[in-house]
């Protein structure tokens, strides 16, 4: 049983679609902010969006460059199950038949990281918009070969939640990974996702619709 909520879903049904993206919102946040701020500003027909809903607005208690705890693990474990759950609900996921894009923002982004490090790669894409991975260079946590799973990773020098460091660390445990990496640092960007970001989510989800990745 899940402890988190009901999804909100929106775009093409899931059986339809040309593409499944799961896009997982930020810490004190909802699907309903994913909405305004990310998916109403797509133009890709044929997507069904899955906006998964954390119980308490949040996948974890902790900041993501902290050091993992007994706690923070088992939420992040948690919140993994949920959204492969989710993924693993969509048609045509599990034979492939469909691409699959999976990202996020701030903690949704970080724990679009680490699902991929516990389950991928996939057929698709994975974007983390504002992210890293959740705890410090000492501690012990997953690693996938990635094997040239596209994959879009941002930052910012100005972020208060996600520093340089931590995004520059996320970016190397993604390229030993083996992901197909483009990271854009975004100078002067404040907590939130730019029309850059935007343009680049938008261009990903057209070459996955158009299968252009294959």
């Amino acid at each position: 049983m899940s402890n988190h909520d009901t999804p909100l879903l929106l775009g093409a049904s899931p059986g339809e679609a040309l593409v499944h993206c799961v896009f997982i919102h930020g810490r004190t946040q909802s699907p309903e902010d994913m909405l305004e701020q990310v998916i109403s500003k797509l133009k890709v027909p044929g997507v069904a969006f899955v906006l998964p809903r954390a119980r308490g607005n949040s996948w974890y208690d902790a900041r993501a460059t902290e050091m993992l705890t007994d706690r923070t693990r088992n939420q992040l474990e948690q919140s993994i199950a949920h959204v492969r759950r989710l993924i693993g609900d969509l048609p045509g996921t599990k034979d492939y038949a469909k691409p699959l894009l999976v990202g996020g923002f701030s903690q949704g982004a970080c724990l679009a990281i680490e699902y991929a490090m516990r389950h991928g790669p996939w057929s698709g894409a994975l974007a983390s918009l504002t992210g890293c991975r959740v705890g410090t260079p000492d501690c012990e946590r997953p690693f996938a070969d990635l094997d040239r799973l596209p994959t879009y990773l941002t930052g910012s020098d100005k972020d208060p939640w996600i520093p340089v460091d931590a995004f520059s660390q996320a970016a190397a445990a993604l390229a030993r990974a083996r992901a197909t990496l483009h990271c854009d640092i975004l100078p002067d960007r404040s907590h939130e996702v730019s029309a850059t970001e935007i343009a680049q989510f938008e261009k990903m989800l057209r070459r996955l619709s158009h299968r252009s990745w294959w």
